[in-house]
């Protein structure tokens, strides 16, 4: 039996560990033996992450400095399929620290690595964002300019074009918010719909933005199209430069998303109070419609993204289980 090997940058962020636990839980449904491995950086990879994950290797990586690259070359080899999930990306941190957004967004150590394998025979698959749009219309597509109108932006801008011009075989994912269930090891970030249902079940009013638009994308769909390319990659090896939008298929404000949270929890619908996102100073611009065109995706992928209030009432139903 052949064997393959897939490595994910950043596993143990949200998307990573989603990641290594669904290719974990199809390693014996496959036709081919399926080695994991994953990066950290800031901290070792937590115990129930561990337990989840038994036969991940963990890797500690510094892509700024490339340091723990060759400690994967001679412990694992090289990987049919790398996946990019590590990023500085909260905007404000990177507005500032720009030098520190490029530095980690930008991969220009783990592409240097990849390009030391001679034989070309690794894809990446590498996690761009809707930033990179200005955000001054609606649905975006593939082909549109981008006009990042923050540092985060520019840097996953500056990531796409360092990939496109200095790497052979890519899938480039604009992806818009990721939510879903919580992951096996809590991130410490706060997650879009548990943070909403948090604030509403208190009963207390709360602002929400009405004029900032997105097209959120359940994480399982993001796990989906990831291990849909890697398939594909796996199995015909063609050549691979693709550049795609991934998103949900509903275009959603701040609110629409509260009221949608509220909706299935059955809270008091004036609890939301919809407010102009210029009435509040985050310290960073932030785009006010970035809704993506995914048309592209679907007929690529041949799938349908799970619509926002269907991925709402998955990720409250795994929340409601995991806490019974």
């Amino acid at each position: 039996m052949s064997s393959k090997k897939i490595l994910i940058v950043g596993g143990t962020g949200y998307l990573g560990q989603h990641l290594l636990q669904e290719f974990t839980a199809i390693q014996d449904t496959l036709p081919y033996a399926l080695s994991l491995a994953f990066t950290y950086h800031t901290n070792p990879p937590p115990e129930r992450l561990l337990k989840a994950i038994p036969h991940a290797l963990p890797f500690h990586v510094d892509l700024r400095t490339s340091n723990g690259f060759d400690d994967i070359s001679q412990n694992f080899g090289q990987p049919d399929v790398v996946v990019n999930c590590a990023a500085l990306s909260v905007p404000r941190a990177c507005e500032v620290d720009p030098t520190a957004a490029m530095a980690i967004n930008v991969p220009s150590a783990l592409v240097k690595w990849l390009s030391s394998f001679s034989n070309g025979g690794t894809l990446l698959i590498h996690l761009s964002t809707d930033q990179v749009y200005e955000g001054t219309k609606s649905f975006y597509k593939e082909d549109d300019e981008t006009l990042p109108v923050n540092v985060y932006g520019r840097s996953k801008v500056a990531a796409e074009q360092f990939i496109s011009v200095n790497y052979s075989n890519f899938a480039i994912l604009r992806s818009s918010i990721i939510y879903g269930p919580q992951t096996v090891s809590p991130v410490p970030k706060s997650l879009p719909v548990q943070w909403m249902d948090s604030v509403l079940a208190k009963g207390e009013a709360m602002d929400f933005f009405h004029d900032e638009f997105r097209c959120p994308v359940y994480v399982k769909d993001l796990v989906t199209i990831v291990w849909t390319l890697t398939s594909r990659w796996i199995s015909e090896k063609e050549p691979m430069q693709l550049l795609l939008n991934v998103g949900g298929p509903d275009r959603v404000s701040r609110v629409q998303m509260a009221e949608a949270v509220a909706h299935i929890r059955g809270y008091n619908l004036s609890l939301i109070k919809s407010v102009s996102s210029s009435t509040v100073n985050r310290g960073v611009k932030s785009p006010a419609d970035i809704s993506m065109d995914i048309t592209r995706l679907t007929q690529t992928l041949n799938m349908s993204p799970t619509s926002f209030r269907d991925g709402v009432k998955l990720t409250l139903e795994a929340e409601f289980a995991s806490a019974s």
